[in-house]
């Protein structure tokens, strides 16, 4: 759509002498040297001035973009003097704007925010021949703007556009004026200020130089204390668009951001003179929620990715590790405390802290040095031992465990070894341990229902601790037949009398004459040989006291062990369901762990060693509540 603005079309202007020029406005002045404005009377008032100009007359020489900056306050910055105050130049004089030549500039087409004029050759009407073609005539661009300013156009006249299509002189239709679209500003956001966000997922590089290509240089980031992890860059205002007449057009208010939401545990948000920024409250390992955007920084490792050569390869952490995607066979986790919620396939060790696995165990490992071990899924198929803790698992088959305590509810197929066992129901399993408590027993298909009673072997140990004590008096015996020895060399007068008086002249109790002191050699020489007998008896009295010393610690030692291994083992099932066969098994109680051993040593030692140890129970029926010595 498109809209025609007419202008004036006279035959023939009245024969009068030009207008005079409009009053000035006091934020305009007409000096000699060209038209100023005030600086300090800017905007609408300002435009105002210019409307009442325009009306009747133009400005000769007019700097349109300076216009547009005092009205509007578009464009480059105002010019200032040298000394620095601000200069408004708007032109070289005011003319007046006849009507006849007014009648000169024809209407104006608007469409979609731009302006278009029509050039043509253009005739001045002669007053003495008013029918006739007229006087050929140049239009202005200064007369131009004041014709389009009355027409409404006031923003955005091409100057240079119009300048050269008068210059031209050919018949074509210019864009004269374009609206300005309003520029958008820059929304709020955060940006990082670390390079530690970052994982780095080339290959490990070890210590000799190789590349591990099964683990990652750096997959879960570690930040220190005080380091500043993001910041946030303020929005920035747009700037405003103008339509032809001059109406502001506002940009889109830009977006702004907060950080506090992007604050987890371990972050706090600092505002300083720098800017806003989300810092560590203190070193630990960065988490990311890819759901809610938050950043913490904790003691424990947080993943969502899972653990397998694509995502983190094999893992060896310093910390507690949760992992809620899959962990894939032969893929590796090793750290302290470990919580896996989805099922594990690989192999899991921890150097302390609890194993939990809140999904299935298959085909894998879990192994913990100092801590407990929990599968609340199905173990199938894989070794579980806790060095020193508990094992606690919902149901296990074909699995070797080990640990101090097991508890189990369900067993199939699974060599079991520990201090204490408890199981609510074995099928098939072989199981060795101090106490065992188990509710329903018997075979499993192809493999039978064994129970070992471990029992320690003391008659071994009795015979070292015995041996030991008698070499123990052995040395006691020596050490006071060599004191005897250095007693009676060193009661030999001659050897005493020296002895007595060296102690006298080192201690400065006797000062020895010029005399005296050849005399004092002369006893020194023929004590010397027994005084090294004396030398070597002490010594071995040293040696046979040092040997009677570390022989009564290790007796003590022995003596400690055997009172330790000399609790009760003892065997309680309630229901015996098939062919069950229970033995004593003995074990050398020199302070080693009964169970911590290799998987394949419990399963080779618990299943072809059923001929070993003493007959308690045979039977497929019935019930067993038995106690060692009873």
């Amino acid at each position: 759509m498109s809209i025609e603005h007419p202008g004036a079309h006279p035959a023939r202007p009245p024969a009068s002498p030009a207008p005079a020029l409009p009053d000035l406005d006091h934020c305009i002045i007409e000096r000699h040297d060209g038209v100023y404005g005030d600086p300090s009377v800017l905007g609408t008032t300002f435009g105002a001035a210019i409307d009442r100009i325009f009306a009747t007359s133009y400005l000769a020489g007019l700097d349109y973009p300076l216009l547009l900056k005092a009205i509007y306050g578009a464009g480059e910055p105002l010019p200032r003097s040298p000394d620095g105050h601000v200069i408004i130049r708007l032109a070289s004089a005011i003319v007046p704007f006849s009507p006849a030549r007014r009648s000169l500039y024809k209407s104006v087409k608007i469409n979609r925010g731009r302006a278009e004029y029509y050039f043509e050759p253009v005739y001045l009407a002669d007053p003495g021949e008013p029918d006739g073609p007229g006087t050929p005539a140049r239009l202005d661009v200064d007369e131009f703007i004041a014709d389009m300013w009355s027409k409404g156009i006031r923003f955005g006249i091409d100057v240079e556009a119009v300048r050269q299509a008068i210059d031209g002189g050919k018949s074509e239709r210019v864009t004269v004026a374009s609206l300005l679209e309003p520029r958008p500003g820059r929304d709020a956001h955060v940006i990082e200020v670390t390079s530690d966000l970052h994982r780095s997922d080339a290959p490990l590089q070890l210590a000799n130089g190789k590349l591990d290509l099964m683990a990652f240089q750096n997959r879960f980031p570690q930040v220190e204390k005080g380091v500043r992890l993001l910041k946030k860059i303020p929005c920035v205002a747009g700037k405003p668009g103008f339509e032809l007449s001059g109406l502001r057009i506002e940009p889109p208010v830009p977006k702004d951001t907060e950080v506090t939401p992007m604050a987890g545990p371990g972050t706090v948000v600092e505002v300083t003179a720098e800017g806003e920024f989300l810092v560590a409250q203190h070193a630990g390992f960065l988490n990311v929620d890819s759901r809610s955007g938050q950043i913490s920084v904790g003691d424990k490792i947080v993943s969502r990715d899972g653990v397998s050569a694509r995502t983190t390869g094999n893992l060896k952490l310093t910390g507690d590790f949760e992992e809620f995607g899959e962990v894939q066979e032969k893929r590796v986790v090793e750290g302290e405390g470990i919580l896996i919620h989805a099922d594990v396939f690989g192999s899991i060790i921890s150097r302390g802290g609890m194993v939990q696995l809140n999904r299935n165990l298959v085909g894998g490992a879990a192994h913990n040095a100092r801590g407990d071990i929990r599968v609340k899924g199905v173990a199938s198929g894989s070794v579980i031992q806790a060095s020193q803790g508990e094992v606690v698992l919902n149901r296990a088959e074909s699995c070797v465990i080990s640990g101090t305590r097991v508890t189990i509810l369900h067993a199939v197929n699974c060599e079991i070894m520990a201090e204490d066992v408890v199981i609510n129901q074995a099928e098939g399993c072989a199981i060795a341990a101090r106490t065992v408590t188990v509710n329903s027993a018997g075979p499993r298909r192809q493999s039978e229902m064994s129970v070992f009673a471990l029992q320690p072997d003391s008659a071994r140990l009795d015979e070292v601790i015995a041996a030991m004590t008698a070499r123990v008096a052995q040395f006691a015996v020596l050490a006071q037949r060599r004191k005897d020895e250095m007693e009676a060399m060193t009661n030999e007068p001659e050897v005493r009398k020296y002895v007595m008086l060296a102690s006298k002249v080192r201690k400065k109790e006797l000062i020895l004459t010029e005399e005296q002191v050849p005399m004092f050699q002369k006893m020194a020489l023929a004590a010397g040989p027994a005084l090294k007998a004396i030398a070597k008896v002490s010594l071995a009295v040293k040696a046979a006291e040092t040997e009677q010393q570390a022989g009564a610690a290790l007796v003590e030692e022995l003596v400690r062990q055997r009172v330790d291994s000399a609790g009760v083992s003892a065997v309680t099932i309630k229901r015996i369901e098939g062919e069950t066969v229970v033995r004593s098994m003995s074990y050398n109680p020199d302070g080693s762990s009964i169970y911590d051993l290799p998987a394949k040593d419990i399963k080779l030692r618990l299943r072809t060693t059923r001929a070993e140890g003493d007959m308690i129970f045979a039977g497929e029926e019935g019930a067993l509540d038995w106690k060692s010595g009873g």
